[in-house]
């Protein structure tokens, strides 16, 4: 399999538009295999999409086929587009929808009245629907004014107080049957990306730390790795803010669902506290700044020159254990349950750390009575690593 899949690269090397077309194919192959694999983000996906098209279906079974009203698709339009992200977000915007949809027929029903003719009505109406549209209060829902009145107009239905109030009618009908499929049918629980991402950052916060100490240990030391460490972190602020949007989502997922509808439909239940945001929150600062004082040490054109020596593979040694310690806690966050460690090995760990501080204490001691700059950055280097060495190792945080 892995010959074909090679041999089709190589033909399609060089011709931009079909590789496009391929690599979305392999991308959907991939969603698709994650949303039957089990639950994620392309499942959560795949349900909210079959919701939306099932509340479709009910609306129009219901208004054209049941009740027979001549008008029925103002209600599969808008119980369509109303199975949002979350109950809450259905329930607002379903509001701000309806005020829209009505103000649309209203406007456009108006201006035939007075034009009795469709294009002057619809040059009448869409400009003033437009600006209207712009009104905050209407959110992202304010163009259904608009398109609300072309529906109404181009569908060539007479103008009266019962076409306007079926009109209504069904955009209200719509709108219940969205909101409802939504509510009760699977709601959407957005609680796994909080962990996700909370692990996410635990175990890149341990890739950076890695990198770090193999650099120091193996290569030379420069301005390129320093760059490379730099980035690192850079990431790490980036996965914080999507770690902060994911925890504004399921705060607004739980809103307006019940908790027995959250067992069936076996979404996580709870999210870590939001002390661990702040607590990973703390340790991407402290990344941050290591980082950054190895950027400086690096550049020939500043003063801080860099430590050497033994000192700096103890340093090294230092990241890599406080590294580990951060795979181990994002393991922990995403509920994998570790192979117990003996007691004798945490205890072994832990006499590491405190050894490995030890020396390097005398390390910046005998530094201080050699080079003031070097002393200046290996004492920085040690603050920033002893910030995270109690953000993460000593008492770590149990959900």
């Amino acid at each position: 399999m892995t010959a074909v899949t090679s041999t089709v690269r190589e033909v399609l090397r060089g011709r931009r538009p079909v590789t496009a077309v391929w690599r979305e194919a392999c991308a959907v192959g991939r969603s698709v295999r994650a949303a039957w694999q089990g639950p994620g983000r392309e499942r959560d996906l795949a349900v909210q999409s079959l919701k939306a098209a099932g509340a479709a279906l009910i609306a129009w079974a219901i208004a054209g086929v049941w009740l027979n009203d001549p008008m029925a698709l103002m209600a599969p339009w808008v119980a369509l587009v109303l199975v949002q992200a979350t109950v809450y977000s259905s329930v607002r915007q379903a509001g701000q929808q309806f005020t829209a949809i009505c103000a649309g027929a209203l406007m456009a029903s108006a201006a035939q009245a007075i034009t009795n003719d469709i294009t002057a009505a619809l040059a009448l109406s869409l400009p003033v629907l437009m600006l209207i549209a712009n009104w905050s209060r209407f959110g992202q829902q304010g163009v259904y004014t608009a398109t609300t009145a072309v529906f109404v107009l181009a569908s060539g239905t007479a103008v009266s107080a019962s076409a306007v109030g079926h009109r209504v009618g069904q955009a209200a009908l719509g709108a219940v049957i969205g909101v409802a499929v939504n509510a009760f049918v699977l709601p959407p629980i957005h609680l796994r990306d909080v962990n996700e991402n909370l692990a996410a950052l635990a175990r890149e916060a341990g890739d950076v730390l890695h990198s770090v100490a193999a650099d120091l240990r193996e290569t030379e030391w420069d301005a390129q790795s320093a760059a490379g460490w730099t980035s690192g972190a850079a990431r790490l602020q980036r996965r914080l803010e999507a770690l902060e949007s994911a925890r504004a989502w399921s705060r607004e997922s739980l809103r307006l669902t019940s908790g027995p509808l959250r067992k069936l439909h076996r979404a996580p239940t709870s999210v870590p506290p939001e002390d661990e945001d702040q607590r990973w929150s703390h340790v991407t600062g402290n990344i941050t700044a290591l980082t950054r004082t190895l950027a400086v040490a690096a550049d020939e054109h500043r003063t801080p020159a860099p430590p050497e020596g033994p000192v700096l593979d103890l340093y090294a040694r230092l990241l890599k254990l406080i590294g580990d310690s951060c795979h181990t806690e994002s393991g922990r966050l995403l509920g994998e349950t570790a192979p117990p460690r003996p007691e004798e090995a945490t205890e072994e760990t832990e006499a590491t750390m405190e050894e490995l501080h030890r020396l390097l204490q005398e390390g910046l001691r005998e530094h201080a009575g050699q080079e003031a700059a070097r002393t200046a950055v290996l004492g920085t280097l040690l603050l920033q690593a002893e910030n995270l060495w109690a953000e993460i190792v000593p008492e770590p945080q149990q959900q």
